[in-house]
């Protein structure tokens, strides 16, 4: 099946969902949900989570796309503590967050006698994601997935729809960033946020700074990882880093990789 026949699909899967609440990051993803079912003219609700693990851009990024499709949107917020076994962070942090936070869409969903509705798609089965069964749990739905959508696709159809999301870089949470059985604390999510931020600054479009405690990891794109070798690129770099706390920072030499910290081990429910 093409993507164009996908997109069929996906607007029929969508017609027949019984107003959608979208639990909407400002992704790609999310945001050809919210793209298609506005053209559709649909009663749709976009929901936002603003948590300790989301850089505040993206919140404020999320925020303007709502308002530049015109689609009823607010954001929720969950405070640090709220996060609970999350900050653990055990290879099932992801599962343990999302089951947190999409409890509470599913709670204000119900509220207002809504479907709630994400972004996975197919190319999400292909990695280590503990997150996906805590959305299986609570039987949220997945249009672009029940379509059969990948990435890809979903890049083709929202550049043709003209959403300006189309190519943006892949979004994960802060939390992705320390290395498993590291705790999470508030000073290290702040801190990978700063890092991250000076590599926009210096130009890098995707890149990740790995939280290994006292040694920050770098990834950029395989194709921008000449923009590094600047001494004095490399120096601001390594004096940034380590006035924010790491005693040690080093470059992944292979380049950015999604789901780079992901491993997929025999882990037991708690």
């Amino acid at each position: 099946m093409d993507h164009e026949s996908k997109y069929e699909k996906l607007k029929e899967i969508l017609a027949k969902i019984d107003r959608p609440l979208l639990a909407f990051s400002g992704g790609v993803d999310s945001t050809l949900l919210a793209g298609v079912a506005a053209e559709m003219g649909l009663d749709l609700k976009a929901i936002t989570i603003n948590s300790p693990f989301i850089p505040e851009k993206e919140i404020e990024e999320a925020a303007e796309l709502a308002k530049d499709l015109n689609i009823d949107h607010q954001i929720i917020n969950i405070e640090f503590e709220q996060l609970g076994k999350a900050l653990k962070n055990s290879p099932e942090r992801c599962y343990y967050c999302k089951k947190m936070i999409f409890s509470k869409i599913k709670e204000y969903a119900e509220a207002e006698k809504r479907t709630v509705i994400e972004g996975t798609n197919q190319d999400d089965q292909g990695d280590y994601r503990p997150g996906l069964r805590a959305l299986k749990e609570l039987k949220i739905r997945s249009p672009l997935f029940e379509a059969g959508l990948r990435k890809s696709e979903i890049r083709e159809l929202s550049a043709s729809l003209d959403l300006p999301t189309w190519d943006k870089p892949s979004l994960s949470c802060l939390a992705t960033r320390v290395a498993y059985d590291s705790e999470i604390t508030e000073e290290k999510l702040a801190r990978i946020e700063t890092a991250e931020k000076y590599l926009a600054e210096l130009g890098f479009n995707q890149y990740r700074v790995r939280d290994h405690n006292d040694l920050a990891r770098i990834e950029v794109l395989p194709e921008e990882r000449k923009k590094l070798f600047d001494l004095e690129v490399l120096d601001d770099l390594n004096n940034k880093l380590k006035s924010l706390g790491f005693d040690y920072v080093t470059f992944d030499l292979g380049g950015y990789k999604s789901g780079s910290m992901n491993q997929s081990p025999e882990v037991e429910d708690e």
